[in-house]
């Protein structure tokens, strides 16, 4: 494909004249502890750069001057901090930071008005910038995996998303900008410490489908509007939800019954009949 220098017979200038061909640079699995010179000389060129799987400890300062750059992708690294800079990537539509070991996140990556896939799963976060809100075009967010005790009330600000994903944190409140998000299709947030979800959240989320709340400690009194959703996923610990035709099934797990049972939710005023579990 012209965009990987792993021939040994290639020298860095002809690495450097077929990179900027194409726009794209891939050195996956390439044991990398710095991004190579040739790569930050590409300049304007450059399109896409893919340093998936290295041992990249930090992103250099250069990679600001990339500015036409749409995907960055670096997921599988040791990095820890993203410098500032990456702000003047407006050109930015793709950025993967996944598996890597990041603890904070610069206020100017508000910045990347184009962006429109953010994925920092698997890292150190312990919160998002306030900027993040800022990102308008973004319809995707992944920071699942993280150290985030909240999500940012700023984060209703992102009119565009669509998909947000959470899960394996230690979120106890679900900012009530949310509502906001009139987008917004796919909720995760898997095994928070969440207890309750906005009052209107299943009002105002009109493309609302999809909510999954495995091992958080909320109770079904939170869920007096799933009649508008398509497929909602709750757990209390011991199963999860399950859709069947335009029913609910969720578990219900009381301290006083001796045996866990299914309760079935019909209809929009959510009448319920309990099945036993053999």
């Amino acid at each position: 494909m012209g965009c990987c220098s792993s021939r040994s017979s290639d020298s860095p200038a002809s690495r450097a004249t077929r990179w900027r061909s194409t726009g794209i640079v891939a050195l996956r699995d390439a044991r990398l502890k710095e991004v190579p010179n040739e790569v930050l000389q590409v300049g304007n060129s450059l399109r896409t750069l893919d340093l998936t799987n290295n041992k990249l400890v930090e992103i250099p300062q250069e990679v600001g001057g990339l500015v036409n750059m749409q995907r960055l992708v670096l997921a599988g690294n040791l990095i820890e901090n993203i410098p500032a800079n990456i702000g003047y990537l407006r050109n930015l539509k793709i950025l993967t930071l996944d598996r890597n070991r990041i603890s904070i996140l610069p206020e100017e990556l508000g910045s990347l008005s184009n962006l429109q896939q953010l994925s920092i799963s698997h890292n150190s976060l312990l919160r998002l910038p306030k900027s993040v809100g800022d990102l308008r075009n973004m319809s995707i967010l992944n920071v699942s995996d993280n150290k985030l005790k909240e999500l940012p009330e700023s984060i209703g600000g992102c009119n565009s998303l669509e998909e947000l994903q959470a899960n394996g944190n230690l979120i106890e409140d679900v900012p009530s900008s949310i509502c906001n998000l009139v987008c917004l299709k796919s909720l995760s947030l898997n095994g928070n410490k969440i207890r309750q979800l906005p009052q209107n959240i299943l009002k105002d989320c009109t493309a609302l489908q999809n909510i999954s709340l495995h091992d958080n400690p909320i109770t079904m009194d939170q869920f007096q509007q799933v009649s508008c959703m398509k497929h909602l996923q709750f757990s209390c610990t011991v199963a999860n939800l399950v859709l069947i035709g335009d029913t609910f099934i969720f578990p219900v797990c009381c301290r006083r019954m001796d045996s866990t049972s299914l309760r079935r939710v019909e209809g929009r005023n959510l009448t319920s009949r309990s099945i036993p579990v053999s």
